[in-house]
C-alpha cells in the first residue's frame, strides 16, 4: 500500500483548506440551482449633473428619477442586489437624492458609456450569482444602451423600465430629434435586437415577482 509522505500530506492538506475556504467564501455567491434567477438592479448616471437649475438636463429626468425610486424600493424590499453606477465628473458627480445609495449597495464609478469597461461590474455580478438585470437610468441613448447591449452580450437576461429612463434632445445636421423619439427609438432598437424586454413601471409594479424571479 502506498503511504503520502508528510511533505505530500502537507500538501494535500493545505489544498484541501484552500477548498473549503474558497467554498466558504463563494458558496452562497455563486451557487444557484440551474433554471433559478437572480435580478439585480443596474442604475445607471442618475447623478447631479443631470438636473441643472436651468432645467437643461435630460428631458423628463425628474420624472424618471422618481420612477428609477420606486423601482429601488422594490428591490430593497425584496432584498436582491442594487448597483448604482457614476460617472467620473469634476462637477455633479453625486448620485441623485431621489436615489441615494443605503449601506450594503454597490457603488460603481466608471469612465466610459459602457458601465462595464474597466469596473468591476461584470465580476461583481458573476460572484453574487446574478444572471438577470433590471437596468434604468440615464440617458437612454448612451449610457443606459451601452450599459444594456454589454449586459446581453455577457449573458445577461436584460429588463429595462422605460419610465425609469430619460433622454435628450439630439440634433442631426438640420433635423432636430425631440427626446421623446430618441428614447423611443432607442428602446425599440434594443427590443428589435432582443437585448432587452422594455417594460413600464406600472407593469414592473403589478407583477414584481415576475420580473424579479420568474
Amino acid at each position: 500500500m502506498y503511504h503520502h509522505k508528510p511533505k505530500e500530506m502537507k500538501t494535500i492538506a493545505s489544498l484541501f483548506l484552500l477548498l473549503i475556504i474558497a467554498g466558504t467564501n463563494l458558496a452562497d455567491l455563486t451557487a444557484q440551482t440551474p433554471g433559478t434567477v437572480k435580478t439585480a438592479l443596474v442604475i445607471v448616471d442618475i447623478q447631479e449633473f443631470y438636473f441643472p437649475a436651468d432645467g437643461s438636463g435630460p428631458v423628463g429626468a425628474v420624472e424618471a428619477s422618481l420612477a428609477a425610486r420606486d423601482v429601488l424600493m422594490a428591490f430593497r424590499e425584496a432584498k436582491l442586489p442594487v448597483v448604482h453606477v457614476k460617472h467620473s465628473a469634476q462637477r455633479g458627480e453625486e448620485i441623485h437624492n431621489n436615489v441615494t445609495p443605503v449601506a450594503g449597495e454597490k457603488i460603481i464609478t466608471k469612465q466610459a458609456i459602457n458601465s462595464f469597461l474597466g469596473t468591476d461590474l461584470y465580476d461583481f455580478l458573476r460572484y453574487s450569482g446574478v444572471n438577470r438585470l433590471v437596468i434604468i437610468g440615464m440617458q437612454t441613448h448612451m449610457c443606459v444602451e451601452a450599459t444594456v447591449r454589454a449586459a446581453s452580450d455577457f449573458g445577461f437576461d436584460c429588463i429595462v423600465v422605460a419610465d425609469a429612463c430619460a433622454s435628450r434632445d439630439l440634433q442631426y445636421g438640420d433635423i432636430n430629434i425631440p427626446a421623446e423619439m430618441v428614447h423611443a427609438s432607442t428602446l425599440t432598437t434594443l427590443m428589435a435586437g432582443r437585448y432587452a424586454r422594455v417594460i413600464t413601471l406600472k407593469e414592473f409594479l403589478a407583477d414584481t415577482a415576475l420580473y424579479l424571479y420568474k
